[in-house]
């Protein structure tokens, strides 16, 4: 499931039962459409530093699925003028080593092992002789070199992160090394970074009972919208994409139009936006992404997976599709998680401390663009009976339909997320991560508004909503059983 949970990731402060933002914030686009977030902020003589570019799984053909995230591997690997010593027998070493891939293909189509065998090994030489040319890690080592801390990079069904903390002088390394690498990427090894790929899918997915579990769920839930498809890639996709569609869609969709870049931090912001316009101005545009217009049909009725596997856990969740990020809903639907969740949520007093049926029971409310997830998830111990078990998660739903929440729970609810939230705003690259992130959802204002939004839920609010969310017809239920019986791994 897609889970961006923000409860403590919003911004607000606490004082005396009045709720005010107080997060200065620049904002600037590029005529290239680049867009810009500056946060000064001079408590640490930091600059945490955050480039997203809007292109993730729900962008990839069939077919291309995992591309987003391979390419996120893949610029790492240096541009023109970063991570090679030679750039002329780079370009000759690579088109050598596409075309004995194309090779490698059609012979593995063909059933042809000796012919895969035979290409498989000049391939490998090709790569030893190339690599003798590369400068390993050198974009990674630069940072370093820089004290660079936090440096990091992630893919998600909507986009792609490139993340570092750098001292408040050397934030002009990161306007170089970004510009470069968003116009001048060279992917290097890509075809070694493609079985990487596929193994690491392998060990988080493949191999552990809750990463298919998960996986398969999240098929179950979304019927025709793209969330249903892996930011990691599906096996068949992974084990096939080539470096001439990573390039493609590197030269279409890694561009200024498509990037949104935040600083937070130690900076002035005339000074740093001189730096920006001198560093950015001049790369081209790009392609937008054509208009999202595929949604979801509604639910035809209630969705049910049973996994049984000798290495499972037992787990129980039930998953409801909910509205996409800043509708109204959502802050009504994060009371009712507040009210389900903790150690003195209903649920935790329920299932673990009363009935002795689970050992962690949780709900998350996880907003996300175009469709959002309500969710409750139980690992239940050894002995315990999953119907039970469902039957005890639905009567606490429903008592949020049919009861109206106490005031003394509507307002300790409310507390711990304001509370919550006081302690994000002192951590800059929480702050820098949070803008980045909601201006992808449409505007960062959502993030600085989103206490506001949740003081204003009422309990009739609360009650409203749950009894449109939570409806059987409209829920997937997995349910995940250890079974000694079953079949290894399956």
């Amino acid at each position: 499931m897609k889970i961006s949970h923000l409860l403590g990731a919003c911004a607000a402060i606490f004082a005396t039962n009045v709720f005010a933002v107080n997060l200065p914030v620049h904002k600037e686009v590029l005529d290239n459409g680049l867009t810009v977030l500056l946060h000064p902020n001079a408590q640490a003589p930091t600059v945490s530093c955050r480039l997203f570019y809007v292109t993730g799984s729900v962008h990839e053909v069939p077919g291309g699925s995992g591309l987003a995230h391979l390419l996120e591997h893949e610029l790492f690997k240096g541009t023109k003028k970063v991570g090679v010593t030679d750039s002329i027998a780079d370009a000759k070493f690579m088109a050598k080593e596409d075309s004995l891939q194309a090779l490698i293909r059609d012979a593995k189509f063909a059933g042809d092992t000796s012919t895969v065998a035979k290409l498989g090994k000049e391939f490998d030489e090709t790569m030893e002789e190339h690599r003798k040319i590369l400068v390993k890690e050198e974009l990674w080592g630069a940072y370093q070199a820089a004290g660079g801390t936090g440096l990091n990079a992630f893919t998600t069904d909507l986009m792609t992160a490139y993340i570092v903390t750098l001292p408040k002088d050397k934030i002009e390394l990161f306007m170089w090394l970004e510009s470069d690498r968003m116009q001048n990427a060279i992917l290097r090894e890509f075809y070694f970074e493609r079985d990487v790929v596929r193994e690491e899918r392998r060990m988080r997915y493949d191999d552990r009972p809750t990463g298919r579990f998960y996986e398969t769920m999240n098929s179950m839930i979304y019927e025709a919208f793209p969330y249903r498809v892996p930011t990691i890639g599906w096996p068949s996709d992974i084990e096939n994409l080539t470096r001439e569609q990573a390039e493609e869609h590197y030269r279409k969709y890694y561009k200024p139009r498509n990037a949104i870049l935040v600083l937070a931090g130690d900076i002035d912001t005339t000074a740093t936006m001189e730096l920006i316009h001198k560093y950015f101005d001049a790369i081209p545009a790009g392609e937008k992404f054509p208009t999202l217009t595929i949604r979801d049909p509604e639910q035809a009725g209630e969705k049910r997976l049973v996994v049984r596997r000798k290495d499972a856990p037992n787990l129980f969740t039930v998953v409801f599709k909910t509205p996409e990020v800043g509708d109204p809903e959502i802050y009504a639907l994060d009371i009712a998680e507040g009210v389900l969740n903790g150690k003195a949520g209903r649920l935790y007093k329920r299932l673990v401390e009363t009935e002795k049926l689970a050992v962690s029971a949780k709900a998350s409310n996880s907003p996300n663009k175009y469709v959002s997830e309500f969710s409750v998830t139980v690992q239940m111990r050894p002995d315990a009976d999953p119907e039970k078990v469902e039957k005890i998660v639905w009567e606490e739903l429903e008592k949020l339909k049919n009861e109206t929440v106490s005031t003394r729970d509507f307002q300790k609810v409310k507390n711990v997320a304001y509370a919550g939230t006081v302690r994000a705003l002192r951590d800059m690259e929480n702050v820098a991560t949070m803008l980045a992130w909601y201006e992808m959802y449409g505007d960062y204002k959502i993030f600085l508004n989103w206490a506001d939004k949740l003081d204003e839920v009422s309990a009739e609010q609360v009650q409203a909503v749950a009894k449109k969310t939570f409806v059987k017809k409209k829920s997937t239920t997995g349910i995940l059983l250890k079974d000694e019986n079953a079949e290894e791994g399956k």
